[in-house]
C-alpha cells in the first residue's frame, strides 16, 4: 500500500506543474477575455471572440521587453563591469564564456566536425572540430585550429593542424559532439 501511495504522489508531482500551468492559462484567458469583451461591449455593442488571448500575448511580451531592458540588461552591465576590473576573474570568466557561446551562442563554432590524421606512420586520427580557418595573428599559414572534446568531461584540448590532415565529417555537429563525449559509446543517431 505504501509503494501504491508512493507511485500516487510521484504522478501528482509530475502531473501538477503541468495542470497548474493549464489551469492558470485558462483562468487568465478567461478573466482578462471577460474584462475585455464588458468593456468593449458597452463601448462598440459587439464581441470580438479570443480578444483574452491576444491582450494576454501582447502584455507577457511587453512584460518580457520591459524586464530585459530595464532590469536584466543593466544587471547584466554591471556584472561584466566588476568582472572586467578584477584580474584574474575576468581571464577565467572571459574564457569560460566564450566556451559557453561557443556551444550554444549565436556564433556557434562547434559546426565543423572533422577527422584528422594526428600520425601518418600509425594512420592515427581523432575526431574534433575546426574552431578557427584564420591564424594570422598568430602568423600561421595553411593550419586550422582544431578542438578536440575529452570523453567523459568538460575539458579538451586545441592543436594547430595542416589542412592536408584534416577531413570534413558529413555527420551533424551535434551527433559528434556526443559520439565524443560519450567516448564512442552513444553511436550515431
Amino acid at each position: 500500500m505504501k509503494k501504491i501511495f508512493s507511485y500516487f504522489l510521484q504522478g501528482l508531482f509530475y502531473i501538477a506543474p503541468i495542470g497548474l500551468t493549464v489551469y492558470i492559462i485558462y483562468w487568465s484567458f478567461t478573466y482578462v477575455d471577460g474584462f475585455i469583451q464588458k468593456a468593449l461591449q458597452s463601448w462598440v455593442h459587439f464581441k470580438i471572440p479570443g480578444l483574452g488571448i491576444v491582450a494576454i500575448f501582447f502584455s507577457l511580451a511587453l512584460l518580457g521587453f520591459l524586464g530585459q531592458t530595464f532590469i536584466a540588461t543593466p544587471i547584466k552591465n554591471l556584472f561584466n563591469r566588476v568582472i572586467d576590473r578584477t584580474p584574474i576573474v575576468k581571464v577565467i570568466y572571459s574564457a569560460l564564456r566564450d566556451l559557453f557561446s561557443a556551444f550554444t551562442g549565436k556564433e556557434k563554432k562547434f559546426s565543423k566536425p572533422v577527422l584528422v590524421k594526428v600520425n601518418k606512420v600509425s594512420e592515427l586520427e581523432k575526431i574534433g572540430f575546426i574552431t578557427e580557418t584564420d591564424l594570422s595573428q598568430l602568423n600561421v599559414s595553411e593550419k586550422v585550429a582544431v578542438y578536440f572534446p575529452h570523453a567523459y568531461a568538460f575539458s579538451g584540448e586545441l592543436f594547430i593542424v595542416p589542412t592536408d590532415n584534416i577531413t570534413p565529417i558529413d555527420v551533424p555537429a551535434a551527433d559528434v559532439m556526443k559520439f565524443i563525449v560519450s567516448g564512442g559509446v552513444s553511436g550515431w543517431s
